[in-house]
């Protein structure tokens, strides 16, 4: 079996990568504006929405009018997002805090009760909630310890299956839903010193096409799209060096939370527009932007 990270000739374009949040009512973040308008109204939960790309992910749907359940371990960053909103202009009384260990199944439940008593149904999760790898080994498959091991994918992998499984009941009860997971190149990686991650973001690859696939089966007739999207390098609390801002992702997520029926279900992409293969899964087709 070949392995193809890049297809070239397959991309959407149109991504905004470097669009000023403050100036989200001019460019809606590259959508068109009936792509924009499909978000309004929506309900949707997103997942480590205290600070980087979750935040910006909250904040970009809540200006298109979604109400957005945001969700963190910290009530004081859930705080500062819901802050930022109003100081970018966005209305955020649609920013509903809903604080979660996403580990935690009973936390999750006390979650789905908070978020019942707001709306029967979800459109939309995204799971940004992650950990990066502990840097007390210089070879961790080899030297890391077991407590550290299970906490990286208790947050990385297990903590998102548990999150998808405790949100599915609100998520079908529509016509359809989205579910997008935040992966990392080092899924597709195999980099000495950081096997762990490696690992934690390979198997999301994999949670997020296999779920797919049997949402795919368990609800035929319903516009399930659930794929994975490498969201790269910005400035968050994972990698306080960069310098790009981690709204250089919501203009790829809008477009795929934003696909109208029969849109991608089961595929990989990068927040530049491209059309990503992982394992026996080839890049999507199609380009995004070209049902409006």
């Amino acid at each position: 079996m070949r392995l193809r990270l890049f297809q070239k000739d397959i991309s959407t374009t149109g991504i905004l990568q470097n669009a000023n949040p403050s100036a989200w009512q001019e460019h809606r973040f590259g959508l068109p504006q009936a792509r924009w308008e499909r978000l309004t109204g929506r309900d949707f939960w997103i997942t480590g929405a205290g600070t980087g790309y979750g935040r910006c992910i909250a904040l970009a749907l809540a200006a298109a009018g979604a109400r957005v359940f945001i969700s963190g371990r910290r009530i004081e960053k859930l705080h500062e997002t819901v802050a930022e909103g109003a100081a970018l202009g966005i209305d955020v009384r649609q920013c509903i805090a809903v604080p979660v260990d996403i580990r935690s199944e009973e936390d999750l439940v006390r979650a789905l009760q908070s978020i019942q008593l707001v709306t029967p149904s979800l459109y939309g999760l995204v799971n940004s909630a992650a950990l990066p790898q502990s840097g007390g080994a210089a070879f961790p498959l080899t030297g890391q310890s077991a407590i550290d091991w299970m906490n990286l994918l208790a947050t990385n992998v297990t903590g998102q299956w548990l999150t998808c499984k405790a949100a599915m009941p609100l998520l079908s009860r529509g016509d359809g839903f989205r579910i997008l997971f935040l992966s990392s190149f080092a899924g597709w990686a195999s980099t000495p010193g950081f096997g762990p991650y490696n690992i934690s973001k390979s198997a999301v690859n994999t949670l997020g096409a296999s779920l797919a696939a049997e949402c795919g089966v368990r609800y035929p007739g319903k516009d399930v799209q659930i794929n994975v999207l490498v969201p790269g390098e910005a400035h968050t609390e994972m990698n306080e060096g960069s310098t790009e801002s981690p709204y250089a992702v919501v203009s790829m997520v809008l477009v795929l939370l934003s696909h109208p029926p029969g849109g991608p279900n089961g595929y990989f992409f990068n927040r530049d527009g491209q059309h990503l293969a992982f394992s026996y899964t080839p890049p999507y087709s199609q380009p995004l932007l070209s049902v409006h």
